[in-house]
């Protein structure tokens, strides 16, 4: 099983580096996935693939826990060891709660599962917890933090500033929720380039390894995905679509979502709620106490009915184990896989269901093929039943990070600087949206109700909808309906069902404005926009007139007025009409000079042709005022509250980081000093008053530390730090000294003596010895011969007088005076190097036979306008060959840390 996942993280590793290209320049992105039990987060940087950041453990993924305790505050892991003893303090599954109103269901079933918890009503509605007398936390507030230290694990690991992100999102999340999980990321600092639904994520991660099975013909994968929290399943279908790219049309492969189901409350922690259930009553059984009056102890069975789950999936029976639970009374109780089964005898139906109805929502074919994703999918029973229904489950992506991987690869593709192999992405809306507003018909106001969106309608996409009866100011509410095909069970999860409303005023002004004979109406257009995060956005409001006009009237001020107005605010489609209408008129002048050529052909008696009349479209903008319904979102001066307190608190932990990181490092250091001074090495490179001080100011810092130092602020720790560092500078460099001479003087002695061997060779290239091959002068030669005498003879002297001394006197031979003679030396033989690199030999004297050549003296010799013709030194291989054996290339060593580089000789 190792081997083979390890296997497929080779292949995944493969994949990516065919789909990705590095950025020329670009900012590092990251996707969080932050689900009800676990945060992931993915991220893509130049020069680096889309991978998974580790936290500060080296883990892929983190507890979505955070906790609050004598002014420190801690995130999962550490979290979490705080939530057992301190129950209160400990955060968690706080996506219930984003969002919503303190009265909504699923935040009265929060209360009923953590009832230690104290959570009121906050000013704006929404739950807020009571952590102390003076601090209370928004649900948006909490998650805003998660998002921060997942954006800090991001920077911790590579080193980067991030600011850009793509967060996952349950697909069932309505307009509140993801307006409330905005804003947490605006609270965190992140600017949220998407917000992406989970099965989507999971479906561009499976597709970005599959790019080679995409092709004309269409092809259906089917995802389920049983987390902690929820279960979905998503039918998506893969295919080759033509688009048209600036002009280019171009074939690329695209996920289109077909049909989606969901249960809210089905997942693993249902499952582990009723396994703690069946403990407790074990335990009461055993007669050990009232275990639910104590949250400790509830949250330690809460802990082991987790760990009891994850066990039966492997295994058939095991057993649950808990030391002191209550009353230092020990708990333990067999458990088998069975009755794990028995339990959730009810939820099994519900898995069915789900993937039943998003088969059916989008029309799978039964070649769809069953992908499998999340925790809770691993548990035996929900295999078994998804093998029922006929299908069989595949773990071809990992279940665990498949969500935030898609998410990343989305974020690549959205961010700038990067580019990634083009991948069309269309969602599906899960919620319907309408549009209801009244029509006075027959003296009564008739409801009127138009569908903007209906289920499964692909997204992102903008829609319009038109006012045609409305003479006056009027208002209209966008609600969600149509929601047939949500079980009746999740309807009360949805929430409120209104959403906006939408007050229009000078309507009536705006068609006194645009009246006439040659004037035509066409409404109120309202523009609407679901963007890609699944948000519907009110675009504009605006009333829309066509004018006919003719030649003589093309011109007026009325023409001219709604010309600029189209311009200031009409759509592509307006601007494509007023293009065709300005182009007409030239067509006309065309065909008017044309006509005219020919006028002598014509009866003079016959009648002149009429203009075709042209039609201009008028816009007015409507003012509009919209209200959400539901959630008030954050008014400014909310979320600088909110800002502010996320803020303190990051300063807090930055200060405690920089306490901790200077106690340690002040505990270090004295530990290493008082080891170092004990050693002979050491302690020979100080005076004896030397290493008794040392060791005197080590232990009473190691004291102050044991006794006051624990409480003592940053400044002191650094101070003390500095001390004794500087007590300590002369020992360790007259250590490091005599501990790098050896090799120091070694890489010297054995320049000297390829120096030597250079100069050797070089005196066979002078004028005197070698007049063919005089590459050196005699003054060169002598000045490297001198230069290497006088090397040598400071290096005996030296290591002479430097063996007279002790250890802890000064010293005479440092490293730093053997590199500067080494670059002294090297410089000599580097110019001796270079000249004979570029030696050519000099050009063989030609001999004329005067008497049989004869030379005409023309004009052109006489002018100099002749050149003389130069023959090209010719160097022969039998030449080149001897000079290579007589010079031969010698590698200088490199001294110490090998900043000092030498050139070969």
């Amino acid at each position: 099983m190792a081997l083979k996942h390890k296997m497929y993280g080779v292949w995944c590793l493969v994949m990516l580096a065919a789909l990705w290209s590095p950025p020329a320049d670009g900012a590092a992105v990251i996707s969080i996935d932050l689900g009800s039990e676990w945060l992931k987060i993915g991220i893509v940087s130049p020069g680096v693939p889309m991978e998974i950041v580790l936290n500060k453990e080296s883990k892929r993924k983190t507890p979505a826990v955070v906790a609050f305790r004598d002014g420190v505050r801690t995130f999962g892991e550490d979290a979490v060891t705080v939530g057992v003893r301190f129950p209160k303090n400990s955060y968690k599954y706080l996506l219930d709660l984003l969002g919503k109103t303190y009265d909504h269901p699923l935040v009265q079933a929060y209360k009923e599962r953590f009832p230690y918890y104290e959570i009121v009503e906050s000013a704006r509605g929404t739950p807020e917890f009571v952590h102390d007398e003076n601090t209370r936390f928004t649900p948006e507030e909490l998650v805003a933090q998660f998002l921060a230290k997942a954006k800090d694990f991001a920077e911790i690991n590579h080193g980067q500033q991030i600011s850009e992100c793509v967060i996952t999102v349950p697909g069932y999340f309505n307009q509140a929720e993801r307006r409330a999980m905005k804003e947490a990321a605006g609270l965190a600092g992140l600017t949220v380039l998407q917000l992406i639904n989970d099965y989507t994520a999971i479906g561009i991660n499976y597709g970005i390894f599959r790019r080679k099975e995409i092709n004309d013909t269409p092809w259906q994968a089917l995802f389920f995905d049983m987390g902690a929290g929820s279960t979905k399943a998503a039918l998506v279908e893969y295919k080759n679509v033509k688009v048209k790219d600036r002009g280019y049309v171009e074939t690329v492969p695209q996920m289109q979502v077909l049909g989606v189901a969901y249960d809210r409350t089905l997942g693993g922690f249902e499952i582990t709620l009723r396994l703690r259930e069946h403990l407790i009553k074990a335990w009461e059984a055993q007669g050990g106490g009232d275990v639910r009056a104590s949250p400790r102890a509830m949250e330690k069975l809460l802990l082991e009915a987790e760990r009891l789950k994850i066990v039966l999936s492997a295994n058939t029976e095991h057993y649950a184990q808990i030391e002191s639970l209550l009353d230092d009374k020990d708990f333990k109780h067999f458990v088998s896989r069975a009755e794990l089964d028995s339990l959730c005898a009810d939820l099994w139906p519900r898995v069915s269901s789900v993937l039943t109805r998003a088969a059916a929502a989008g029309g799978a074919t039964s070649a769809a093929r069953l992908v499998l994703a999340g925790g809770a999918a691993r548990v035996p029973a929900v295999l078994g039943l998804l093998k029922e229904q006929g299908y069989e489950p595949s773990r071809s992506i990992n279940a665990d990070e498949a969500v935030a991987m898609g998410a990343v690869y989305r974020a690549a593709s959205l961010a700038t600087g990067y580019k990634v192999a083009p991948l069309n992405v269309k969602d599906a809306v899960l919620l319907p949206v309408q549009v209801v507003f009244t029509r006075h018909v027959d003296g009564a106001d008739k409801l009127i109700k138009r569908t903007l969106f209906s289920p499964m309608n692909p997204y992102p996409q903008k829609k319009v909808i038109t006012f045609n009866k409305h003479t006056d100011d009027f208002s209209f509410n966008v609600n969600y309906a149509e929601l047939d095909h949500i079980p009746p069970s999740e309807l009360p999860n949805i929430g409120s069902l209104n959403l906006t409303q939408v007050v229009l005023s000078g309507v009536g002004a705006a068609l006194h404005k645009h009246t006439g004979d040659n004037v035509e109406h066409k409404g109120i257009k309202a523009h609407f926009n679901m963007d890609d995060s699944g948000i519907l956005n009110l675009v504009n409001v605006e009333f829309v007139a066509e004018k006919t006009v003719t030649e003589d009237d093309k011109d007026s001020t009325l023409s001219k007025l709604g010309s600029t107005i189209s311009k200031l605010f009409g759509s592509d489609e307006a601007e494509k009409t007023e293009e065709k209408e300005e182009k007409a008129p030239e067509a006309e002048k065309n065909e008017t000079a044309n006509a005219n050529e020919a006028g002598d052909k014509l009866n003079a008696t016959e009648p002149e042709a009429k203009p075709k009349p042209k039609i201009v479209v008028l816009k007015e903008p409507i003012k509009t005022d919209e209200q959400v319904l539901v959630l008030q979102p954050l008014t400014q001066e909310q979320f600088k509250a909110s800002k502010t307190k996320i803020s303190e608190l990051d300063a807090i932990d930055r200060k405690r980081a920089e306490r901790e990181s200077a106690l340690n490092s002040l505990e270090a250091f004295v530990v290493d000093a008082q080891m170092k001074m004990d050693m002979k090495e050491f302690s020979e490179c100080g005076t004896p008053e030397q290493i008794e001080e040392v060791k005197k100011l080590c232990s009473e810092t190691s004291e102050w530390l044991y006794e006051d130092g624990y409480e003592a602020p940053t400044e002191l720790y650094e101070e003390k730090l500095a001390l004794i560092k500087e007590k300590t500078n002369t020992i360790f460099y007259k250590h490091w000294e005599h501990r790098e001479r050896p090799d120091a003087i070694a890489a010297l002695r054995s320049m000297l003596n390829t120096s030597n061997e250079f100069l050797k060779s070089a005196k066979n290239f002078t004028q005197e010895v070698n007049p063919e091959k005089d590459m050196f002068t005699q003054v060169e030669i002598t000045v490297l011969e001198k230069k290497i005498e006088e090397t040598q003879a400071w290096l005996d002297k030296s290591i002479k007088e430097q063996n007279a001394l002790k250890k802890n006197e000064e010293i005479k031979l440092t490293i730093d005076s053997v590199r500067e003679k080494m670059g002294g030396l090297d410089r000599e033989v580097k110019y001796l190097v270079n000249k004979m690199k570029i030696w050519r030999p000099k050009k063989p004297i030609k001999k004329e036979n005067k008497t049989e050549e004869t030379i005409e003296v023309t004009d052109e010799i006489k002018e100099g306008k002749v050149e003389e013709s130069v023959e090209k030194p010719v160097v022969e291989e039998n030449q080149e060959e001897e000079i290579k054996e007589e010079v031969e290339a010698t590698e200088t060593p490199q001294l110490g840390d090998g900043k000092d580089e030498h050139s070969e000789l």
